[in-house]
């Protein structure tokens, strides 16, 4: 059961309620009922995510970037918590009784759509740095003229001392990246679809709604990390399914840790 923490006075930002560690089982329960009710809009969402995903690989191979596959398909998901607004949008309509439907869904990007642009443009930046970063501590542990062949690549980087240093380092700062974006918005972009409210409002609350549960909020984000690597095995086939269902039960996290 949630906990509600002391009422703050009407003028306070919206208070956080605690929860048990083990609550985002009952956000995943809660956004399976979504996508059942509704999966022609939740597997439409994961299909085009997922050939987002292919178009990304492809792009990089095309350009030779073979190295950057792994840094970029991670900064890819920093900001898919703001492609999935159509199914916050979806949540909420149900939520509220109403009809769920692919092109009304949309309306989770317009609703309010200045302060998503602006979340949007925060994510992308984030995503964009850490491929920067990324860049950069491959050059520094394989050195710049470290060029084989596209078709040689891996072979050439599982033979080299370097890589284990290097997977440790490149993990190490892309989860801290990860955890970044995870807490600025864990509930600020479903708030965002669901109230009139700034993005600046939005993140502070979901700053709030993190450190008060950190256990619950660091198990959630474990499952969302287990899930996502699993979808990825199969050419990203499973994000279809994976990515519409973390979606909803976002959304009924948001409606669970914010009053």
């Amino acid at each position: 059961m949630s906990i509600d923490v002391t009422p703050a006075p009407p003028h306070a930002p919206s208070p956080i309620r605690l929860v048990a560690t083990d609550r985002p089982w009952t956000w995943l329960a809660a956004g399976w009922r979504d996508l059942m009710a509704a999966p022609h809009v939740g597997f439409t969402y994961g299909a085009a995510l997922t050939a987002c995903g292919w178009a990304l690989v492809l792009l990089l191979i095309w350009a030779g970037a073979l190295w950057a596959i792994l840094p970029a398909t991670a900064g890819f998901f920093l900001v898919a918590p703001l492609l999935a607004a159509g199914l916050y949008e979806a949540s909420r309509r149900r939520e509220r009784g109403e009809a769920v439907a692919l092109a009304v869904c949309v309306r989770g990007f317009t609703r309010n759509a200045s302060q998503l642009a602006l979340m949007g443009v925060v994510l992308l930046l984030l995503h964009l740095f850490w491929v920067r970063v990324a860049a950069l501590i491959f050059g520094l542990f394989f050195g710049l003229g470290f060029s084989p062949p596209l078709e040689q690549l891996p072979l050439a980087m599982l033979r080299s001392d370097a890589l284990l240093p290097f997977l440790v380092v490149g993990t190490g700062v892309g989860a801290a990246f990860a955890a970044v974006a995870f807490a600025v918005s864990a509930v600020s972009i479903p708030m965002l679809v669901d109230r009139d409210v700034t993005a600046i409002e939005a993140v502070l609350v979901s700053l709030r709604a993190v450190a008060a549960n950190p256990s619950a909020m660091a198990f959630w984000a474990g499952l969302i990390v287990v899930f996502t690597a699993m979808a990825l095995v199969p050419f990203f086939l499973g994000l279809a399914f994976v990515l519409p269902l973390v979606g909803h039960a976002t959304w009924h996290a948001y409606r669970d840790l914010v009053r």
